[in-house]
């Protein structure tokens, strides 16, 4: 399992999920706004893409798709 989660990303991907994740979670503020459950959607998929920018792991790299970045 620690391999699952070794680094697979460079730091052009980490600095891309970490944009991506802040506009998730400030989307996710807006969302709670509107609707509880639009903003915790967006408020966990805004911690999951903060998750893989901090660790520098990619999800969909893991499981064997290949991405651009």
């Amino acid at each position: 399992m620690k391999s699952f989660f070794s680094r697979n990303i460079g730091n052009k991907g980490r600095l891309i999920r970490g944009v991506v994740a802040l506009g998730l979670l400030i989307a996710a503020g807006i969302g709670f706004a509107n609707s509880f459950w639009i903003g915790l959607g967006l408020l966990t998929c805004g911690v999951f893409v903060a998750f893989e920018a901090i660790r520098g792991w990619c999800a969909l790299r893991a499981c064997g798709i290949k991405t651009k970045h």
